[in-house]
């Protein structure tokens, strides 16, 4: 799958494996709401993708992109794990599992560092971090990394293999650490739209843990406020879809989750995609998978709040 469209050009970004491995988990999802075998089929081929061509089993990494294969990240292959293992649920097929925890491995051995924290990426093929850059969350370490570790936690489910649930248990423990800090990060209104991005994914990844529904609640009013604070400058459909997810899932006010699902359709095209973002109004010609995914979950949420389960956020 493409990272995006850009619809003005008609024209389709690089493959990426995180992406793909987002649709695996939407395909999935699809197949459980409909029983259509296109769906399923769809989801087998992308999983089947990631296993058998773009995982670089000889350096034991999954890259970012394949052409070249300069970069991997840490959220992005635990996007990718929990894709496969969605599919595992259904299939069974002891391939996905497999390929899970090999990639799992390298999360653990290759990214994790001393106080339970992730390096954000490596520079392939020497699997070299890169250096921390606190001006952009992507390459920067935090409690974001908490949806993407989620894939120990259910590996660990699956096998029973204790290792799963150290490495998770210290990704959690690094999570709360440092997540009061996360926002907003910025004083830039689309660097602090986008941080709100990622700070709903450790918002996502907490709803496993009733627990921390204080935290969740709390960040998901601020989350709330800055979107309708920052919106009229830049908005992002991801970061709606998202943030209506949570409010479903902690059973926010009915005017909240109302407004929320509103902006979420907004975003969605006529032929089914969903823009990433607008700017002052005008929307920004691409045409994004992953607002697309999300909307999917959020919107079945939204309207069938008996579909909810807080432990499968995609």
């Amino acid at each position: 799958m493409a990272r995006y469209y850009r619809a003005d050009l008609q024209l389709n970004r690089k493959i990426s494996t995180e992406i793909t491995g987002y649709t695996v988990s939407a395909l999935v999802l699809a197949y459980r709401q409909t029983a259509e075998a296109e769906f399923l089929d769809g989801a087998v081929r992308a999983a089947h993708f990631l296993t058998r061509e773009a995982w670089d089993a000889e350096s034991g990494v999954m890259p970012f992109e394949i052409e070249p294969a300069e970069r991997a990240y840490f959220f992005d292959c635990g996007i990718i794990v929990r894709g496969l293992l969605a599919l595992w649920r259904v299939t069974k097929e002891c391939e996905l599992v497999d390929a899970a925890q090999a990639i799992a491995r390298s999360m653990a051995n290759d990214f994790l560092r001393a106080d339970g924290s992730a390096w954000p990426v490596l520079h392939l093929p020497d699997k070299t971090p890169l250096p921390l850059d606190a001006t952009r969350w992507s390459l920067s370490t935090g409690c974001y990394h908490l949806k993407s570790a989620a894939a120990w936690r259910e590996l660990a489910a699956i096998t029973g293999d204790s290792s799963w649930v150290e490495c998770y248990a210290r990704a959690l423990e690094s999570a709360l650490r440092g997540h009061e800090s996360f926002l907003p990060g910025s004083t830039d209104p689309h660097h602090m739209m986008d941080r709100l991005h990622p700070y709903l994914y450790f918002l996502e990844g907490l709803l496993a843990h009733p627990e921390h529904d204080a935290i969740v609640r709390a960040g998901a009013g601020r989350v709330n406020a800055l979107y309708s604070e920052l919106a009229s400058h830049f908005e992002r459909g991801d970061v709606a879809a998202q943030l209506l997810r949570v409010q479903c899932a902690i059973q926010a006010g009915k005017a909240d989750c109302d407004a929320m699902a509103a902006r979420v359709r907004e975003f969605q095209l006529p032929n089914g995609g969903y823009y990433f973002g607008r700017k002052g109004g005008a929307w920004i010609p691409h045409v994004s998978p992953v607002p697309a995914v999300f909307a999917m979950q959020a919107l079945e949420w939204y309207e069938r709040p008996e579909s909810i389960d807080r432990a499968t956020v995609i």
